[in-house]
């Protein structure tokens, strides 16, 4: 009995050294000092904000490479430059910057629209039926047939029908809309002249896209997709019970330029021989809106510190730590552009990754609008995937609670870069600033001028920093491999993807 008392102990022991160990680990690597470096770096007005494809983006693309490469990070073999024989940091992506489209007319029997905005373009002139869908979601499609006509729905879904909800089911409603064989889609959207004028500016610009070569061009039909304004859906109740409505849209002018900008991938050889086979992805956005509508105090620059300097430096901090302490498994550090613009970074590297997908065991993404609670760590998809246990645990290391995502009808597991990776099939929550709900402090500064680096708590930032990196360290040494929790939406695709 008192040999196995003894025993026990000493195992208890060897796991609180562990566990020390690994604390021990991360305090080593991360100050407040480094945390404000980057932050102070990246959110500079001298970066214009970051937008992607500009020199501003490219400039802070460097300085995440020269980062990687002074932590020792090391870059992917596949991932070499064109023009260059040695191995790059950058994945460069070619896209194609879109003119607004020059003239548009739209009519719903005989009424034309006036506030609307293209989201995705697609040339056409005619005439044809109209038919009225509610929300536009699937149970709305049931039973009609709307085979080359436009469809007209309501913004949101039965839950909700804000601008945000609204942005969360674009692509949803374009995929019901192809599916069914619509030739457009019209959603009329409950805004008000403030939050139109944001949505105005975003989509009557300059848009980006990721340019097709000719291997890549799809043959699946477009949908033409326009947003109009209908504050308090004053429109959109008048068509209700309306089954067969006369529409006319002409569509025209759209001129594309090729641009380049770039995916920073830097990685770190595991050192278990078979857990190094498995890959964690670290992974954020970089890019932030640019230059634009200036506030009240005239500044027009949208720094993005919290979106998305934070995240950034957060991987960063990361990949010190690892290229100094390496984990059991691999670990690949991916920065990505152009998530502003639609997750084209991301999508496009999950389209041309630099190593199998299939090695990709865990995608651990940072992403951040802003925070209201810094006792906390909000977690979008905690509950989602097995390695839940060990973000908590180490958000409790370091004096913070991680709590599953507290504004679901914001839909915002769908709104950044970890979504392209859950269709995949690979686990991949964001670690996110801790926020009760989406509104007040945090709208205050998400996509505004005022977001800048010296409004930050970085104390907090401190704690939030340690907890990703010590939460990243326990599931790449962890000897369970982290999945999909049972029942997710995503399990499927994850079974596909690993053949279990």
């Amino acid at each position: 009995m008192k040999k196995c008392f003894f025993l026990f102990a000493i195992l208890l022991s060897t796991s609180l050294l562990f566990s020390q160990s690994e604390k021990e680990k991360v305090e080593a690597t991360i100050t407040k000092n480094k945390i404000e470096g980057h932050i102070y770096f990246l959110a500079d007005d001298l970066l214009k904000g970051r937008a992607t494809g500009t020199p501003e983006n490219k400039i802070a693309a460097s300085y995440l490479a020269n980062t990687l490469r002074g932590y020792g990070v090391k870059p992917v073999n596949k991932n070499v430059m064109k023009g260059s024989n040695t191995n790059s940091y950058f994945q460069e992506i070619k896209l194609n910057k879109v003119s607004p489209i020059k003239r548009l007319v739209l009519a719903i029997d005989g009424k034309e629209l006036k506030k609307k905005v293209v989201l995705k373009p697609n040339k056409m002139e005619l005439t044809t039926q109209g038919i009225y869908l509610g929300f536009g979601l699937e149970e709305d499609y049931k039973g009609k047939n709307v085979s080359e006509k436009i469809v007209i729905v309501r913004s949101g879904g039965p839950q909700t029908s804000d601008a945000r909800a609204a942005f969360g089911l674009i692509e949803e409603k374009e995929k019901l809309a192809k599916k069914n064989g619509a030739i457009a889609l019209i959603e009329l959207v409950d805004v008000n002249d403030d939050i139109w004028n944001y949505v105005d500016h975003r989509y009557n610009s300059e848009q980006l896209e990721i340019a097709e070569n000719e291997n890549m061009k799809s043959s699946e039909k477009k949908v033409g997709y326009i947003w109009v304004q209908d504050e308090n859906h004053i429109y959109a109740k008048s068509l209700e019970g309306k089954d067969n409505l006369s529409a006319k849209l002409m569509m025209e002018g759209e001129d594309k330029t090729e641009i380049l900008t770039q995916n920073v991938i830097g990685m770190v050889e595991g050192t278990d021989p078979k857990l190094k086979e498995e890959f964690i992805i670290y992974s954020a956005h970089y890019d932030h809106v640019g230059i634009g509508k200036p506030d009240g105090s005239g500044d027009e620059i949208y720094n993005g510190a919290r979106d998305n300097a934070v995240g950034t430096t957060t991987v960063l901090s990361i990949a010190e730590n690892i290229a100094k302490y390496p984990t059991k498994r691999s670990a690949l550090f991916i920065l990505f552009t152009g998530e502003e613009k639609g997750l084209l970074g991301s999508q496009y590297y999950v389209d041309n990754p630099v190593l199998p997908l299939n090695k990709m065991v865990y995608c651990f993404n940072s992403d951040n609008a802003g925070y209201d609670d810094t006792s906390l760590i909000s977690i979008i998809g905690l509950p989602r995937t097995t390695a839940a246990e060990n973000i908590k645990e180490a958000a409790i290391t370091f004096g913070l609670n991680a709590i599953d995502d507290p504004a679901p009808e914001q839909n915002l597991f769908d709104r950044s870069d970890n979504v392209v990776f859950a269709q995949k099939g690979i686990p991949a929550p964001t670690f996110s600033l801790g926020f009760r709900s989406f509104d007040g402090e945090v709208t205050k500064f998400y996509h505004q001028p005022g977001d800048e680096a010296d409004t930050l708590d970085y104390d907090y930032l401190l704690k939030f920093f340690q907890s990703y990196v010590l939460a990243g360290r326990l599931i790449a040494n962890d000897p369970k491999t982290p999945t999909w929790t049972r029942g997710d939406k995503y399990e499927e695709a994850g079974k596909n993807l690993y053949g279990k």
